[in-house]
């Protein structure tokens, strides 16, 4: 373990093995460091927060303070947050609220660039990126393997489905399903992500069912509760696209649409 002199860390924090704090670090009452966590210089954590194993926390980062939610009153909130991710400087993610479910919570292997943003409430599954600047408002959930390109943002009580890709810039305010590719102001649909799903290794057969699928949803201009119909039946025995299927039928704030004349897929 080693704590900078300089850090400060009040006495009721939790340790874990291989612990390593910079200077003038402060970490506040409620938070557990597990082991091998890193926390660079100037770098704040405000409890409760539990950072998971492995977890990096770069200079002036600043991690499980209140929520910026003018409703927060003070009320019991926490974060949690998984294994071997990695804020860079000057991100923030906040504690929930009472108003939610009273827990931010961020899954394993997430990597968070410079000035990003996790507001309260969200909840991010295993694997995600969001490039510099990307922000996500209150109440948020993000699967799997998403990536959110730099200077793109999520309204609040937006999902985000698995695989996905938001490009730069995009200004989402209605779901993205997985596996697609999102963009814009305000963001709509060009295809599949079919370079991210190429690189998790989905094989020919599984992206020619999506391609199916996402020009019988997004591009024949059929009602889309027909169409849902339609796709589950045809492809019942390819469970992507049943997820697909699933993730939009779950929609709360509808699902972003597809540009007219936008192409399958991305190449």
């Amino acid at each position: 373990m080693a704590i900078h002199s300089t850090a400060i860390v009040d006495a009721s924090v939790e340790l874990g093995r291989d612990v390593k704090i910079g200077p003038y670090a402060v970490i506040g009452a409620g938070v557990t460091l597990r082991d091998a966590v890193e926390i660079g210089s100037h770098a704040v954590v405000m409890g409760p927060t539990d950072v998971g194993p492995g977890t990096r926390i770069f200079h002036h980062a600043v991690i499980g303070a209140d929520p910026q939610d003018k409703k927060y009153a003070g009320e019991a909130s926490r974060l949690v947050i998984g294994a071997n991710n990695t804020f860079r400087e000057f991100a923030t993610a906040n504690r929930g609220t009472g108003s939610g479910n009273g827990c931010t919570q961020i899954g394993d292997e997430n990597l968070f660039m410079a000035y990003t943003h996790v507001a309260h409430d969200c909840v991010i599954g295993d694997h995600c990126v969001l490039v510099n600047c990307a922000s996500l408002a209150g109440h948020v959930q993000m699967e799997d393997h998403v990536i959110m390109a730099g200077l793109s943002a999520v309204h609040q009580h937006t999902r985000i489905g698995r695989c996905a890709m938001v490009a730069g810039g995009a200004m989402v305010v209605q779901d993205v399903p997985p596996f697609t590719l999102a963009q814009g102001d305000r963001a709509r649909l060009f295809g599949l992500n079919i370079v991210g799903l190429r690189r998790r290794g989905y094989k020919l057969d599984t992206l020619n069912a999506l391609r199916g699928a996402y020009r019988e949803l997004f591009q024949q201009g059929h009602a889309l509760r027909v169409a849902l119909v339609q796709v589950r039946e045809v492809y019942s025995e390819v469970p992507e696209v049943q997820e697909l299927v699933d993730f939009i039928e779950q929609s709360k704030r509808g699902v972003c649409r597809s540009m007219a004349a936008d192409p399958v897929g991305t190449e």
